[in-house]
């Protein structure tokens, strides 16, 4: 793909494209590499942040991290999370020795207004199949599912499903997983009940959010 859109109105126009795109569908096999991506600004940030705010973006597999420092290309605005996030996130995974079969990405994918969050417009940008995961949603309903490990509900948009609450571990809260860039809600939900070791959050996410949170404590902020 080209550069990541550089305003609002070129996001836009590349999200409706990406949303009517049609790559080959991925599927997992007993060999796939799971990695993770996060990113993480200033402690105690407010509100929207501004354009030029320092952002510390990790990736991570079982085997190997990268960290990227960046400066946020827009304040925060739901819908437009790319133009803050989406180059760092693209720097951090890309200077990985070796680059995932598969990646986990803290942010929605087709649970979207123009069905392309960040999750799937990354995935796009690294040629890499994706899987959304939240806390919550962005604008998909759904129930809770039963406390159980496993157990999922799925996320409706607009009459489709674009995702699944999922119960990774009793007695916590589940986790929105968001289909995106060649994974469709079911095959998301297949790579991140595999890839939970015993947490809430998948083991690759898990490891990149602490590489990102080190990367700015190092940073002395």
């Amino acid at each position: 793909m080209a550069a990541w859109p550089s305003s609002a109105d070129e996001l836009v126009e590349a999200q409706r494209a990406l949303a009517e795109a049609n790559p080959a569908p991925f599927r997992p096999e007993a060999d796939t590499v799971v990695g993770g991506c996060f990113v993480c600004s200033l402690r105690g940030k407010r509100g929207a942040g501004r354009t030029g705010d320092p952002l510390w973006a990790a990736a991570a597999t079982a085997d190997t991290r990268a960290v990227a420092e960046e400066k946020a290309g827009a304040p925060y605005e739901a819908g437009l999370l790319a133009l803050r996030e989406g180059p760092a996130l693209e720097a951090a995974v890309r200077a990985l020795e070796r680059p995932p079969d598969v990646l986990l990405v803290d942010a929605t994918g087709r649970d979207h207004p123009r069905r392309a969050g960040l999750a799937l417009h990354l995935g796009a940008q690294l040629d890499l199949p994706t899987v959304g995961v939240t806390h919550r949603p962005l604008l998909a309903e759904g129930t809770w599912p039963p406390d159980e490990r496993s157990a999922t509900t799925p996320l409706v948009l607009e009459g489709a499903v674009v995702g699944h609450w999922v119960r990774t571990r009793p007695g916590t809260r589940p986790l929105a997983v968001h289909a995106a860039w060649r994974t469709d809600p079911e095959t998301a939900v297949e790579l991140v009940l595999a890839a939970v070791a015993g947490h809430r959050a998948p083991e690759p996410l898990r490891r990149a959010r602490r590489a990102a949170r080190e990367a700015r404590a190092a940073a002395q902020f």
